[in-house]
């Protein structure tokens, strides 16, 4: 059984999007790794949504605490 993980940090571009994810166990990975991960369930408490043009991001499951959300996770 493959234990999933937490994103405890992010790193943001110059216009505030996510591009890579550290998780719990202090991997690094990038925001496209990070979905696919997502996708086959491999982290905790996130999921992969779609926007309107079709591209797809990682976010929160919601849980109505705004402050566990990606974009409020420390920097790194």
């Amino acid at each position: 059984m493959i234990d999933k993980s937490k994103v405890i940090k992010v790193k943001k571009n110059p216009q505030g999007d996510i591009t890579d994810v550290m998780l719990e166990n202090g991997n690094v990975y990038s925001i496209d790794e990070a979905i696919m991960m997502a996708k086959d369930h491999l982290i905790e408490d996130v999921n992969v949504g779609k926007s309107k043009n079709g591209r797809e991001y990682l976010r929160s499951n919601p849980n109505g605490d705004e402050g566990d959300n990606l974009e409020n996770k420390p920097i790194f």
